[in-house]
């Protein structure tokens, strides 16, 4: 069988893989996408992103039923079919996913489904669909589970978030491994529905990666709906006896055992590179994730990645993001496109939600970054007084000298949302003093945004 020969072979035909694809096509290149999972759509159509808010939203909509008193409402009796709440996220995907089959299917490129390994640096091996040879590659492979840190919990058989995605029906108890925003989300989600959820950390707070103030309000929030929630612990074992399973973990000194009818492991990922014999196209990898520099380029300089496989950060519109740059670069003369994270964006769609973008004060400290940081509460916030949403805050951080704002965070309710603003006035390289200028409309979350903006323009003007 002859090998299919093209320009570009693009790895994976998930968000990244896409958007290198579309790219390359756009710049006249002959183009291949090679994918061989079960289901096209990528992590974040089938089983990241668009499921899991899916079904957070039907859980705040519950939520939200269930404490409808608060505004003199009777709703009557609350109740829910879970059957339901999963078909329609599960019609919902599969409306996201035909939509991206579309794409990779209307003949702008070739689509092979098909395995993928590197035999030489130039060859792909396709298994019963050949070879493929090209000039240049684009690497979207993704990410998988990552192995569970304690031999003990593969005993244990927990649950992931895509098992979770797939239940039929609720535990009546849950212990959430881990807590960062996969296993915040979920945790929630699952103690909206009546679940006995317990959250077990290893870290000193929940949300590791923010300012300590976001992690209080969530752990806050989550007490007050019913979730434990233990930090700073170290896990010692796990399994299955005659009641359940169980975890056993160190806990301010003493060794604790949580019982519960399913374990929730979101304990993190791990780059989807293993199978690909990277060895073999001189590709360096770091800890399983492929090396690259700020064009997207590996340490093969014909080929480049994109999305979780190689980071830093695992997120769909960073994914997509890279895939462009890579796109733009490959087979070019010179690069035409460089990734810029100074407007890094994070959020976790937990209730509250919690935002950032740039700078966060720990990283800022960490860096020897001067600044001067303002925040303002949601509890005294006029819509959100109204909306009876009083968890959390929104923070700016602006240069000390300049005014220019540095960073922004939100938690309280539309955070997602409400930090694309100081997206936007970082992208403009606004200071607190032109965005304490802008009109807001009287009553809006969006309003909120004006009060540590003033506050910092008075320091810095004055």
């Amino acid at each position: 069988m002859a090998a299919i020969e093209v320009d570009v072979a693009i790895i994976g035909g998930g968000s990244g893989g896409y958007a290198a694809a579309r790219t390359a096509v756009s710049r006249g290149l002959t183009t291949a996408v090679v994918d061989g999972a079960a289901q096209l759509g990528g992590l974040c159509i089938l089983r990241g992103c668009m499921p899991t808010k899916a079904l957070l939203h039907a859980a705040e909509v519950y939520h939200q039923m269930q404490r409808s008193q608060v505004w003199g409402l009777r709703a009557g009796e609350v109740g829910y079919d879970f059957a339901r709440v999963m078909e329609r996220k599960n019609r919902l995907i599969g409306d996201f996913a035909a939509y991206r089959q579309q794409q990779l299917t209307e003949g702008k490129f070739r689509l092979l489904r098909a395995p993928a390994r590197f035999l030489d640096p130039h060859t792909l091996d396709l298994g019963p669909a050949g070879t493929l040879r090209a000039r240049a590659f684009v690497i979207a492979t993704g990410s998988v589970q990552a192995p569970a840190p304690l031999p003990a919990l593969d005993q244990a058989d927990c649950l992931n978030s895509d098992a979770a995605l797939e239940l039929k029906q609720l535990p009546k108890s849950m212990v959430v491994l881990g807590g960062g925003a996969v296993a915040i989300e979920f945790a929630q989600f699952f103690g909206r529905f009546g679940v006995q959820v317990s959250v077990v950390q290893r870290s000193s707070r929940l949300l590791k990666d923010f300012d300590p103030d976001a992690g209080a309000v969530v752990e806050s929030v989550f007490r007050k709906e019913g979730i434990q929630v233990y930090t700073g612990t170290r896990l010692l074992d796990a399994g299955q006896d005659g009641q359940g399973k169980y975890v056993e973990f160190e806990h301010e000194g003493q060794r604790r055992r949580i019982q519960a009818e399913e374990i929730f492991n979101g304990l993190g990922r791990a780059p989807n590179t293993a199978h690909l014999n990277l060895e073999a196209a001189g590709v360096k990898l770091e800890r399983g994730r492929i090396v690259t520099n700020d064009t997207m380029q590996t340490s093969a300089p014909h080929i480049f990645a994109a999305g979780d496989c190689t980071g830093p950060y695992e997120l769909v519109h960073l994914a997509v993001t890279q895939g462009e740059v890579a796109g733009a670069n490959l087979l070019a003369p010179a690069p035409t496109k460089r990734m810029d994270y100074r407007l890094l964006t994070f959020v976790v769609f937990s209730d509250p939600q919690v935002a950032t973008v740039g700078l966060t004060e720990e990283e800022a400290r960490r860096s020897g970054i001067a600044y001067l940081a303002a925040s303002y509460p949601f509890n005294d916030h006029g819509k959100s007084l109204i909306m009876e949403a009083l968890d959390g805050h929104v923070k700016l951080l602006a240069d000390p000298k300049t005014g220019e704002i540095l960073g922004g965070a939100c938690v309280g309710p539309g955070g997602g949302d409400l930090i694309h603003e100081i997206v936007v006035a970082m992208a403009a390289r606004m200071t607190v003093q032109q965005l304490a200028a802008v009109p807001h409309y009287h009553p809006t979350l969006a309003e909120i945004w004006t009060y540590p903006s003033e506050d910092l323009a008075s320091q810095i003007s004055g």
